[in-house]
């Protein structure tokens, strides 16, 4: 048999790395991992002071290059300038994690019952978590394709795209101190990048680029001990995760050890969607 590294495949050094949402609760850790593995990273937000601050620190305690771009993802010009200064500052593009999420100037609105949700509400979440990423996954891939040395994408979706919320556990459950629940937009949209990542998974396959998505379950980022107990009793790990734990399966996907993985949708919810 011939000798064969399995901790080096999932090496990433000198890779082009691209994160969108990078300055987010879960983006700054998907981006330190990336980092930690030897990605050059591009950390893409909306908030460009953050993502330069995040950048600069990514190389300071990774000595990796690292770069902040500010980018709307619902806005084709936006996505178009984002990766021509991605090319103009690494050369290339080789890991795109498409995992930028909307979030609403609205809570009210946002968190809506189903009944009173408004369509304007709806268009503004989806012009992000849809539209975003097609329009991200539709730049980064055509890049790709030009460059002929395939690629991963991986596009984040959620435990909420694949099983229906427990309404149950909404129950006196707060978020940031305000009463919360998830809107069915949050789900459909969800859904919906798990029907992408399928079909681009084909799409691509002749290119060499695979393309799979990350579903998280529910992370501990300030909810109260009411939400987090109800939660925890529906997953048989009985505990929510942490943020930290969505990142070796980016780092999997993203790297060689996945190179014969397409198309699926790795779900990290500690057990959440099998009861």
């Amino acid at each position: 048999m011939n000798e064969i590294s399995y901790l080096k495949s999932f090496d990433l050094t000198d890779r082009v790395a691209v994160v969108t949402g990078g300055v987010g609760i879960l983006g700054q850790h998907f981006c330190a991992g990336l980092a930690e593995a030897g990605a050059k990273v591009a950390v893409i937000d909306i908030q460009e002071l953050k993502a330069q601050e995040l950048a600069m620190n990514l190389k300071e305690r990774y000595e990796v290059e690292s770069t902040g771009i500010a980018c709307d993802v619902s806005d084709p010009h936006s996505v178009t300038e984002m990766v021509s200064r991605v090319i103009s500052k690494f050369g290339e593009i080789n890991i795109l994690h498409n995992n930028a999420a909307g979030k609403s100037n609205n809570l009210d609105a946002f968190f809506a019952s189903f009944e009173e949700y408004s369509l304007k509400q709806w268009r503004e979440i989806m012009s992000v978590n849809l539209d975003g990423m097609f329009l991200v996954a539709q730049a980064v891939g055509k890049q790709m394709v030009t460059q002929g040395k395939g690629g991963s994408i991986i596009q984040t979706a959620s435990i909420y795209g694949v099983i229906a919320p427990d309404q149950r556990i909404y129950e006196k459950s707060l978020y940031m101190g305000r009463e919360i629940n998830t809107p069915a937009v949050y789900s459909v949209s969800k859904a919906g990048v798990i029907g992408l990542t399928k079909y681009l998974a084909t799409y691509w396959a002749r290119e060499g680029i695979r393309v799979n998505s990350l579903s998280p379950g529910g992370v501990e980022s300030g909810q109260n001990n009411e939400f987090k107990l109800r939660y925890s009793h529906r997953v048989p790990l009985n505990r929510m995760a942490q943020a930290s734990e969505m990142v070796g399966a980016l780092l999997y996907l993203a790297s060689d050890a996945s190179s014969y993985l397409t198309g699926q949708n790795i779900i990290v919810d500690g057990g959440l969607n099998i009861w």
